[in-house]
């Protein structure tokens, strides 16, 4: 299978960073193409022009600036995303990338005024991520990131394709014994594809 693995945080010594490289290696291994985009190591730039703005709705234009990443996100037939969860959201550059590459034509198109999904090529999402707080606090504050993989991404690729979204919370106390214990879990869905 062609995966197209995102990753989205800065610090190579980080526990996230170890979950990308791992996801990485393990979907290798199994035997899948992987198409690997690490935007901080791209340097890639979350901040939307007024140029791209203005140009947004122009199918014959709105990929220009990001055709690179809009073409390898088309020839993927699954999509996981590692990053971590901070203020009870993406980091900047990934809410960028969504911002920028899931353009009209791309992940959507306007039919009538209705939006209409059209990123029909991708039939499987599997999230990875950590939080500093706890499961509950993130649930008190609607735990926005796992609702927009859960609403927008599902609504945005085939229809029936599954979302997986697995999260390490409490990342402020976690141990050796419960990273182990996430990645482990992480592996496991990993091998699933």
């Amino acid at each position: 299978m062609r995966i197209l693995l995102v990753h989205a945080h800065p610090v190579a010594s980080s526990f996230n960073a170890s979950l990308f490289r791992m996801s990485r290696q393990r979907l290798i291994e199994n035997g899948h193409q992987v198409d690997v985009i690490d935007l901080h190591a791209d340097g890639f730039d979350p901040v939307m022009s007024e140029e791209e703005r203005l140009n947004y709705h122009d199918l014959s234009v709105n990929r220009k600036p990001v055709e690179d990443y809009v073409d390898r996100l088309l020839a993927a037939e699954a999509l996981v995303l590692v990053y971590p969860v901070w203020n009870y959201g993406y980091p900047a550059i990934l809410k960028g990338w969504f911002d920028r590459v899931f353009l009209p034509g791309v992940s959507f198109g306007l039919v009538n005024g209705k939006v209409r999904p059209t990123l029909r090529n991708i039939g499987k999402i599997l999230i990875v991520t950590s939080y500093g707080g706890s499961r509950f606090r993130s649930w008190l504050m609607g735990d926005p990131p796992r609702k927009l993989a859960n609403r927008m991404l599902r609504a945005t690729v085939k229809r029936g394709a599954p979302v997986t979204y697995l999260a390490h919370y409490d990342m402020n106390l976690s141990t050796i014994r419960t990273r182990h214990a996430f990645m482990s879990r992480v592996e496991r869905a990993l091998d699933k594809f």
